[in-house]
Parts: structure tokens; sequence; C-alpha cells
């Protein structure tokens, strides 16, 4: 799988999650909380649907990703 292919499913779920989301401006640059809005209650749902969607596991004691990419590259190392 590639950051690409991590990447267009991450969009897939925050348009699920942050259903008012512009999802053609998102990229990997754009930040979590500034930019898309997502609070703690989002983080959480943002964080089970992804590991949901990618059959992987966050590690609790990595830092919390902040940007879509970050999300992605976390995601890649997951897998």
């Amino acid at each position: 799988m590639t950051r690409e292919d991590v990447f267009a499913g991450l969009k897939e779920v925050i348009g699920i999650i942050r259903p008012n989301t512009d999802i053609p401006t998102v990229n990997f640059e754009t930040e979590l909380v500034r930019e898309l809005g997502i609070d703690s209650l989002s983080m959480m749902l943002l964080a089970l649907a992804v590991e949901e969607k990618f059959n992987m596991r966050f590690d609790p004691a990595a830092p919390m990703p902040t940007t879509v990419g970050e999300v992605c590259d976390t995601v890649l190392k997951a897998l």
C-alpha cells in the first residue's frame, strides 16, 4: 500500500467524521485541529475509523499526529 492509497482512504474517513469538510482541499499538510476542526471526540472517532479501515492499531504511547500526512505515515508504519 502506498502513501497515496492511505491518503485516499483517509480522505474518505475524514468525509464521514467531518461531513462539511471540503475534501478536495485536504492535503498532506492539512492540520487536523486547526484546519479540519477535529476536537478530542472527533479525533477518537477518526482514530477508530482509521484503525478499522486499514486493519491496524495506533500506538497509544506515540505522539498524536497533527497533520493528515502524519496520520498517513503512522498508518504506513503500522501496516
